[in-house]
């Protein structure tokens, strides 16, 4: 069930609703603002709210575009091998 959670980053409130497990939230609310704290302290200048919400956005999709290629590179390499053990397996019967 789809419920309201506001939660305060670099002094700001959000709402945010979501399905998402109560744990899962506070992952992604913990993640969210260790990205957005990353980016602030990386900055040499203090830059407004919106233009560090962008860079962190920047940020966490250019993770999850890697993770993505990752992931489909990892799924190609088992699917290789079970093509391979099965090879093997009707070889051997």
């Amino acid at each position: 069930m789809e419920r309201l959670v506001t939660f305060k980053v670099l002094g700001q409130e959000y709402p945010l609703y979501t399905d998402a497990p109560e744990k899962d939230v506070q992952e992604i609310l913990s993640l969210v603002k260790m990205q957005l704290e990353n980016v602030g302290q990386a900055s040499q200048h203090v830059l407004p709210a919106n233009k560090i919400g962008i860079l962190t956005s920047l940020n966490i999709a250019s993770k999850y575009v890697k993770m993505k290629r990752e992931y489909e590179e990892y799924k190609q390499r088992v699917e290789e091998k079970i093509i391979l053990l099965s090879e093997k397996i009707e070889k051997n019967c």
